[in-house]
């Protein structure tokens, strides 16, 4: 892939969306007719084995198109935007060597806006002992907590997504500051072309409601009872949508039906968190129902 002869930028092409919103099969085809290689922008795909749950592309539907930053980690690693920044840059400059376009998939909007929009993290350690005094509270005080010393950081992290508030507690313990004062942003360094994926939202909700009925019949309850024997109820699986509703399930809380009804409420508020973060941004080309987003 050449450089562009205005700015001397790389150009990238980005697809983000919604979940169940057609980026992984739009993103392949699209590789396939412009040479193109991916690179996944999912803060739950990086991990191993958390497959279904995750909505992982297989290999058959990866269609022989190579994919990074998927499989890369354990479920109990630690991992960060900073971190995917950095790797994420290292391939984006591995596939231009090849002479290939890089194509950056994904629904995780932290993540992607790290990567393409100079959107610059403090490079903060973890904090373990600080860890694990806040563990002892419930998702309620947390986000008390959280509101109490940023409320506007509550504004773009949900309620329940624990790990997102206790790193959110840890960078302002840290740094004395609110979130936005620690936050920078730079220069992007590449040339990004933008398409949004979106359908109207009884059509959206239709997509997430069956793809969640598929997880269920292509055996998410047995994928979380291994993950469970393997890991534990390790943090980052019991804080991802779709194993979290099992979990209830296998804890005797919630019968089967009950879960799986929790996890499509709980993904298609998660959809409505990933169309207002990406409806901020004028430069997004929406390809299907664009409209939709700007009333």
């Amino acid at each position: 892939m050449k450089k562009t002869l205005l700015n001397n930028k790389t150009k990238v092409i980005a697809i983000v969306g919604p979940t169940a919103s057609g980026k992984t099969s739009y993103s392949i085809e699209l590789a396939k007719k412009i040479d193109g290689e991916i690179i996944s922008a999912d803060s739950r795909l990086v991990y191993k084995y958390m497959n279904i749950g995750t909505a992982k592309p297989t290999i058959d539907e990866m269609g022989g198109i190579p994919h990074y930053m998927i499989d890369i980690i354990e479920p109990t690693d630690d991992y960060s935007a900073g971190l995917f920044k950095i790797q994420a840059s290292q391939y984006i400059k591995k596939i231009t060597s090849k002479g290939k376009i890089p194509i950056i998939v994904g629904g995780t909007g932290l993540y992607v806006d790290t990567l393409l929009r100079g959107y610059n993290m403090p490079q903060i350690p973890p904090d373990k002992q600080y860890r694990q005094y806040l563990e002892q509270f419930d998702n309620d005080e947390l986000h008390k907590k959280l509101v109490k010393l940023d409320s506007d950081s509550t504004k773009k992290i949900e309620k329940n997504d624990r790990k997102k508030i206790i790193r959110a507690l840890e960078i302002i313990k840290y740094t004395n500051e609110k979130l936005d004062n620690v936050r920078d942003l730079s220069d992007s360094e590449y040339e990004i072309e933008w398409i949004g994926r979106n359908f109207s939202r009884e059509e959206l909700y239709l997509r997430i409601n069956k793809r969640v009925d598929k997880m269920i019949n292509n055996g998410l309850v047995e994928e979380t009872k291994w993950l469970l024997n393997k890991y534990g109820k390790a943090y980052n699986i019991v804080n991802t949508i779709g194993y979290r509703e099992i979990f209830k399930y296998l804890d005797n809380n919630l019968s089967l039906e009950e879960a799986t009804e929790l996890l499509k409420k709980n993904t298609r508020n998660y959809a409505k968190r990933q169309l207002t973060w990406f409806r901020k941004f004028d430069d997004i080309k929406w390809n299907v129902f664009p409209e939709k987003l700007k009333k």
